[in-house]
């Protein structure tokens, strides 16, 4: 499921990043990656914040919904 209708407070596993090369490396290089384990924290209109690690990002909707999560 992509993760913007993923449920918040949920330790969910990207299982695959569908943007394009140089957006897919910056999701790397800030900890989104196919296998590893992210949180939502909320979503609203599209947009993510999610908590990779010890930080917590904001995707807008568009990243977010190419992003897809189990």
């Amino acid at each position: 499921m992509p993760i913007t209708i993923a449920p918040c407070g949920a330790e969910l596993t990207v299982r695959r990043v569908g943007t394009e090369a140089q957006v897919k490396k910056r999701l790397h290089e800030m900890g989104i990656v196919e296998g590893g384990k992210i949180t939502v924290i909320s979503s609203d209109s599209g947009s993510v914040v999610v908590s990779v690690k010890e930080c917590r990002l904001c995707l807008d909707g568009n990243t977010a919904r190419k992003i897809l999560v189990a």
